[in-house]
């Protein structure tokens, strides 16, 4: 596809790595010339034992990191010429999940992920239409009036996931998400993305744990030492060793799809409502009393503009939130 400026744009391309490395003050060579291509609508798993470079891979996703040299290029953005001005409204483009969950534990279930909308300017209005749609698709529509407190670990990663969902991401990052939770939880969790992915949503998860990630038909890329050392979308064998994590590709000949040999993932328990599901307007669920909201908390829901196309706070001014939350109010 070609543009007016002769720019030839790959409407598949998502996301793109060119020679990417990054070097931090103290010498720490985290990314070493990294090329990586990632198109709309995959599942893509990152593995790599601590120390690997998959935590500089996701800080530079979200522009939280500046690669030392080479390009990256993400929902025709360029992550390396980007003002600061258009930062905001990049992130708005993405949902992330944490391992930790970062839930404010005096929020029910339901503002805890309307606040991510009200948080970007979004109207009450579309708010009560919204949020108990995406509570929905994880499950959770029974749990919308419960705190953090009051439910499960792996309900609270499907709290984590809604809050990532409610502003239409089109790319969900996941950093860990299972690394909190027991292994029937966990593969719960990665059922629910892949349902969700099934969807049209571009999934990237990152994630230690490579028996868990076999289990799924999606593409594995792996990372050492700053280094991707495999990357199944090329037709390389992953090669596991316990001792000394993953190891350099054994290439193998190419297919015209080489994960498809790959065994299906099998099902699990939980299912998701489809995606198409009307939301009932005319009994909306309202959003429950907040009790002993945090001063911190109140200063910025009155910032928040009502007027979607002029705000200027986004999603990451809630992230800046959660990290200034005192410890003992972040579950």
């Amino acid at each position: 596809m070609e543009c007016k400026s002769g720019e030839i744009k790959e409407v598949s391309k998502l996301i793109e790595f060119k020679n990417v490395s990054k070097t931090y003050d103290n010498g720490t060579k985290a990314l070493k010339n990294v090329n990586l291509r990632i198109d709309r609508g995959e599942f893509v798993f990152i593995v790599g034992s601590s120390g690997s470079g998959k935590s500089t891979f996701l800080k530079t996703i979200m522009r939280e990191e500046v690669p030392t040299s080479g390009t990256i290029t993400i929902n025709n953005y360029d992550l390396v010429q980007i003002t600061k001005k258009e930062i905001p409204y990049f992130r708005r483009t993405m949902g992330i999940v944490f391992q930790d969950f970062r839930l404010i534990p005096k929020m029910s279930v339901y503002d805890n992920v309307a606040f991510a909308m009200r948080v970007i300017g979004a109207k009450e209005k579309e708010i009560r239409k919204r949020v108990p749609y995406v509570l929905s698709l994880v499950g959770l529509t029974s749990k919308a009036r419960s705190f953090p407190n009051e439910i499960s670990g792996g309900e609270q990663q499907r709290v984590a996931l809604a809050r990532a969902l409610v502003n239409n991401a089109n790319i969900i990052i996941a950093d860990e998400p299972t690394g909190n939770i027991d292994p029937e939880m966990s593969y719960e969790i990665i059922d629910l993305l892949n349902h969700i992915n099934a969807n049209g949503t571009t999934v990237i998860m990152v994630t230690h744990e490579h028996d868990l990630v076999h289990r799924f038909n999606h593409r594995i890329v792996a990372m050492e030492n700053g280094v991707i050392v495999s990357d199944t979308a090329n037709g390389d064998r992953l090669d596991y060793d316990t001792s000394r994590g993953y190891k350099r590709p054994t290439y193998v000949q190419q297919q015209n799809n080489p994960i498809s040999s790959q065994q299906p993932s099998p099902s699990v328990t939980f299912k998701m409502p489809q995606l198409t599901k009307p939301v009932s307007s005319d009994t909306p669920l309202q959003s429950p009393a907040v009790k002993n909201t945090s001063a911190s908390q109140r200063q910025l829901n009155t910032e928040v503009s009502a007027d979607l196309s002029t705000v200027e706070i986004d999603y990451s001014k809630y992230l800046e939130h959660l990290e200034s939350t005192d410890e003992t109010e972040v579950q």
